[in-house]
């Protein structure tokens, strides 16, 4: 694997500077940005190792940085859209708002490809990091970040972890309350599909599904198939479900991108929903107002989080000339159920 810490000319990074120094990254940021809460010493040490290596950081990003809410970075490979749309624009809301330079790298899932993008956005001098799912769970991405010193929020994970600060909604009290919803409307047999398996909010929809439903036997009967957040997958998973030999009368999928490809089948099977099939999502993105249709889902409000990840990290940054990589915090915001026309009560014959 390339160094990820040489950038592709053979420049001098910041990386190149904290080895020669004896430091962390994030120290060298903190010199070259002229923060607070480094010692005489170690200033001096990190100003001879710039010197005798020529390092030259982007002078006019520094300025933007000084005058607002610091350089936050962000990594991103989300395979939903619509997921991503949302987060990208709370996320440049916040930095408006706050005068935070946004630096945005794009990554696959995976770790090499997410150790490198961290390193270019500490290069870059980002003083904190968002980080969306999936990488919010990263061991790789969480790991590198710490050895930087830099903080992190990781945003919709499904769980609080101490190693970082997150926004995120109750997945598992969602799920639960969308499926008590479905058994509500006279639902038995009902189909869920499951996200992505590296991801606890996946774990958490399905166990807040599985708890409802198991209270509910032995009348009520749960089919569960595999996705991963992605339309194919829930156009495949729906598929399967569907050709059953007692079919679910209602398929909850665990977003909205799934529970697009839920009605692309029922509507392929010639299936009225939600006459004959009731269907529901999670996330409320755009997809979900977008198909027909409109989908009934949980709303995430996934712009919301973003901005209020920027939020967290700018304020932290302004108040102390850096932010902390210590004492994370972590934040509950509510969901919604939005009922929509593609859910109904179960067909009378079912």
């Amino acid at each position: 694997m390339a160094d990820s810490r040489k950038d592709r000319k053979g420049a001098v990074t910041i990386h190149d500077v904290a080895r020669r120094a004896g430091v962390s990254p994030m120290t060298v940021s903190r010199v070259m940005n002229e923060a607070p809460g480094v010692k005489d010493a170690t200033r001096k040490t990190v100003r001879e190792a710039v010197d005798a290596l020529g390092y030259a950081p982007n002078a006019a990003a520094r300025s933007l940085a000084r005058q607002g809410g610091g350089r936050i970075g962000l990594l991103y490979s989300n395979p939903s859209a619509g997921y991503l749309s949302e987060f990208l624009v709370g996320a440049l809301d916040g930095a408006q708002k706050t005068g935070a330079l946004l630096l945005i790298e794009k990554c696959d899932p995976d770790p090499d490809s997410e150790r490198a993008a961290v390193g270019r956005l500490i290069a870059g001098g980002a003083s904190g990091v968002i980080l969306p799912p999936p990488h919010g769970e990263s061991y790789a991405a969480l790991s590198e970040l710490k050895d930087g010193e830099v903080a992190v929020v990781a945003v919709a994970a499904g769980r609080f972890r101490s190693d970082a600060s997150a926004v995120r909604i109750d997945d598992f009290a969602a799920a639960s309350e969308m499926t008590r919803h479905l058994l509500a409307l006279g639902h038995r047999r009902i189909g869920f599909i499951k996200g992505a398996s590296n991801q606890t909010a996946s774990a958490e929809r399905l166990l807040g599904f599985e708890t409802e439903m198991r209270a509910a036997e032995p009348v009520a009967t749960a089919l569960i198939e595999a996705g991963e957040f992605t339309y194919r997958s829930g156009l495949e998973a729906a598929e399967r479900l569907l050709s059953a030999r007692r079919p679910p009368t209602a398929i909850f999928a665990s977003n909205d991108d799934m529970a697009a490809g839920v009605l692309t089948a029922a509507h392929r099977k010639g299936l009225d929903v939600p006459g004959q099939l009731t269907v529901v999502g999670f996330d409320d993105t755009s997809i979900a107002t977008a198909v027909w249709p409109e989908l009934t889902t949980v709303r995430q409000p996934v712009a919301e989080m973003a901005e209020a990840a920027v939020r967290i990290l700018s304020e932290d940054i302004r108040g102390r000339g850096q932010a902390r990589a210590d004492a994370p915090t972590d934040r509950l915001v509510a969901h919604t159920l939005v009922v929509r026309g593609s859910c109904g009560p179960a067909p009378e014959d079912a």
